[in-house]
């Protein structure tokens, strides 16, 4: 009995010893950088961090993966997960077909294809033959396609590619017919808009200085309009549109009425407020600036018949449309054709001769139609609570194609006639997902200042809530951007697993307008995180879940809201997936686009902002002797719009402030951005990864299931 009662003392000592020793991190030195902000002494000890195309951060970075890389191929099951995520993945994929007179162009992909493909047929009901095919651009898939224009007469295709995720672009010409690209090569682009001009003849579009141009401290200043002519060097190309004295703004032309109007949206921040100037193309030699202040949205919907529909939310914080005569703009000439509404105006198109209509209702889609005077005609009955996306027709044709989807429905095509008043599935999901063992709920639960905020709950059907199930709670929470029932192929492996996926609805996004917006910017910023620590804290009271099986995961500003979380409250939570995050609210402006953001996050360098921005931002509230709970950082080293010195330096704050047992892993992705145009076998790779991550930190095992 004694022998007995030792060996199950050694072995309790045995696992309490080796779950508690700390993980040997990669050696980080400590420079001497303070800053003095506002009269307040601000450490920087990893400033050197931010030079992260220097030979010394890289071997950094190759340090910090292969410990990240071992933690996760560690795991019993990755091979397993891998496999598993593969196999999902491995269906066709189409895109909403985009029609140009008797053109449709729409993206496909086989299943495993890096990149989709971009297809062209004449006719519905042709042989689809590939335009471009942005695979054969890289041998790793790191290209990717971004956008595309087609000229008026259909014989050219304008063209953006982006390298190893960057938002940098490159405007190539495709001749239709013979697939061959022209001699024209357009650099410097970032965020483009490209509209062709009547004749076909070019096309006007946007970009910014070379890096031969400009000083390296006023990259992304200087943004310029021009118009290209096929067939000459960039050098000739003529300028269109630039204010010297707002060397801030950016633009994005957009040509409307088969070439006869040129619109510029004219913007400084990456919020929904713009200037909107237009001139008529075939008579007119100046812009007219409609709206000269960037006070609110303003974005063109279509021009018929010289009557350009707008949709704004001027005085109308949830959205309405009106309409301007571009024969006669004068500002007393605007007519609100349809109000604003207690749903929030969400898209809006003009195809065959109706405006067809989205709006959001409690975070998910309703679609009507309303003909040319505003008088609603039809409501169009979804198959579900999902989100509508994509939607796409002709002013004068009858058919329209959109996409619907949910958090469990696989994107499906559907084909609705105006004039028939017929719906129908226009390409089926074929997605190895049955959607119908799955459940999708939605609850209102209550903030910490008694807000009610919508939540997003799918789980299969005979889940039992007993409050022990894996569960992960994705949130935003900001730059007015939506979180509405969308599908994913990672979010159904999860479900599949067994496990919950929670998507909260947060103050800072757009799901209720511009007011919803507000009530989580700038000085507000802390409703978005009460928010989410309410949504974690009903997800436990309930018993989907408890705080050793509930992880937290979000990205880019989703990133900043759970490192700021994960630092309030690092008690509840199993686990924390951080991607591509903004970390250092007192640099962010100083980098790439970070400027842009001003408007949501506030200046550091204005003494009434910095005083609400230093109390949440994660590089500064690292607090020594807290037991955080595993942390899993990704983020790209090409990553131009949040670079990865804010991952960079908060995994090196955290690893060298926090000496208990759960890991603080990086994992950085090579020839890699802000995710957007990712190959699919760095997606699958990635998200193999995140998963085993998760399942390994809160102790999940694959057999049990």
């Amino acid at each position: 009995m004694l022998n007995k009662k030792i060996l199950l003392i050694l072995i309790f000592i045995f696992l309490w010893s080796s779950n508690s020793l700390a993980y040997k991190y990669p050696f980080t030195k400590k420079v001497d950088v303070i800053e003095n902000y506002h009269d307040i002494e601000i450490k920087d000890p990893y400033r050197w961090l931010e030079d992260y195309n220097s030979k010394e951060v890289k071997e950094w970075v190759e340090e910090q993966n292969k410990l990240s890389f071992e933690y996760t191929k560690s795991y019993l099951y990755y091979t397993k997960i891998e496999h598993k995520l593969k196999d999902l993945w491995n269906y066709p994929k189409y895109s909403v077909p985009k029609k140009k007179d008797n053109y449709y162009f729409y993206y496909y992909n086989d299943g495993l294809q890096n990149q989709s493909i971009l297809y062209i047929k004449e006719g519905l009901n042709s042989e689809p033959k590939i335009l471009i095919n942005p695979n054969e651009l890289s041998s790793d898939g790191t290209i990717s396609l971004n956008k595309f224009e087609v000229s008026h007469d259909n014989k050219y295709i304008a063209y953006s590619i982006s390298k190893s995720g960057s938002d940098y672009e490159e405007i190539r010409i495709r001749d239709i017919e013979t697939g061959m690209d022209l001699m024209d090569n357009l650099k410097w682009c970032k965020f483009v808009g490209i509209g062709w001009n009547k004749d076909s003849t070019g096309f006007f579009y946007n970009r910014f200085p070379s890096n031969q141009e400009t000083k390296e401290s006023e990259v992304n200043l200087d943004n310029k309009v021009y118009f290209h002519k096929l067939g000459t060097n960039q050098e000739e190309d003529k300028l269109i549109y630039y204010d010297e004295y707002k060397r801030e703004d950016s633009y994005f032309p957009y040509v409307a009425d088969n070439g006869k109007y040129l619109f510029i949206y004219a913007f400084n921040s990456s919020s929904s407020k713009n200037k909107l100037f237009f001139k008529n193309l075939e008579k007119d030699s100046h812009f007219f600036k409609l709206f000269d202040k960037s006070d609110a949205e303003y974005s063109p919907i279509e021009v018929y018949n010289d009557i350009l529909y707008l949709k704004t939310n001027k005085n109308a914080p949830r959205g309405k449309i009106v309409i301007v005569n571009l024969k006669n703009p004068q500002k007393e000439k605007f007519k609100e054709l349809i109000p604003e509404t207690e749903d929030i105006l969400y898209e809006a198109d003009i195809i065959g001769k109706h405006l067809v209509v989205s709006y959001l209702r409690n975070a998910s889609h309703k679609l009507y139609i309303y003909d040319l005077e505003g008088n609603l005609k039809k409501e169009i009955k979804l198959p579900s609570l999902g989100s509508v996306s994509n939607i796409s027709g002709q002013k004068h044709d009858n058919n329209m194609f959109f996409r619907f989807n949910s958090f469990i429905q696989a994107p499906t095509i559907y084909k609705y006639n105006l004039k028939e008043d017929k719906l129908e599935v226009y390409q089926k999901s074929m997605a190895k997902f049955n959607h119908e063992n799955y459940v999708t709920e939605q609850v209102f639960y209550t903030s910490k200042d008694g807000t009610k905020i919508p939540m997003f709950i799918s789980y299969k059907k005979d889940l039992k809530l007993n409050g022990n199930n894996p569960t992960i709670l994705y949130g935003y929470g900001g730059f007015n951007v939506s979180l509405l029932p969308e599908f994913s192929i990672s979010r159904a492996f999860w479900l599949e697993l067994g496990g919950i996926y929670a998507v909260a609805n947060l103050r800072g996004g757009g799901e209720f307008g511009e007011e919803w917006h507000k009530a989580g910017m700038l000085d507000k910023k802390q409703n978005v995180f009460d928010d989410f620590i309410s949504a974690a804290e009903y997800l436990i009271n309930k018993k989907y879940t408890n705080n050793s099986k509930l992880t937290i995961m979000g990205g880019s500003n989703g990133g900043l809201l759970v490192a700021s979380v994960m630092l309030q409250r690092p008690d509840l939570f199993g686990a924390v997936v951080c991607n591509v995050p903004v970390i250092d609210m007192l640099r962010y402006h100083k980098f790439t686009v970070g400027r842009y953001w001003i408007s949501e996050y506030g200046n550091p360098e204005n003494s009434e902002d910095f005083k609400f921005m230093i109390k949440y931002s994660p590089l500064h509230n690292v607090k020594e002797n807290i037991n955080y709970p595993p942390l899993l950082v990704t983020t790209g080293d090409t990553d131009d719009r949040v670079v990865p010195s804010h991952a960079y330096k908060f995994v090196a704050t955290l690893q060298e402030k926090y000496k208990g047992r759960n890991p603080i892993l990086l994992r950085v992705e090579t020839k890699a951005g802000h995710g957007a145009g990712k190959p699919t076998s760095k997606v699958i790779e990635e998200q193999s990864d995140i998963y085993s991550f998760i399942l390994k930190s809160i102790n999940f095992d694959l057999e049990d299931l």
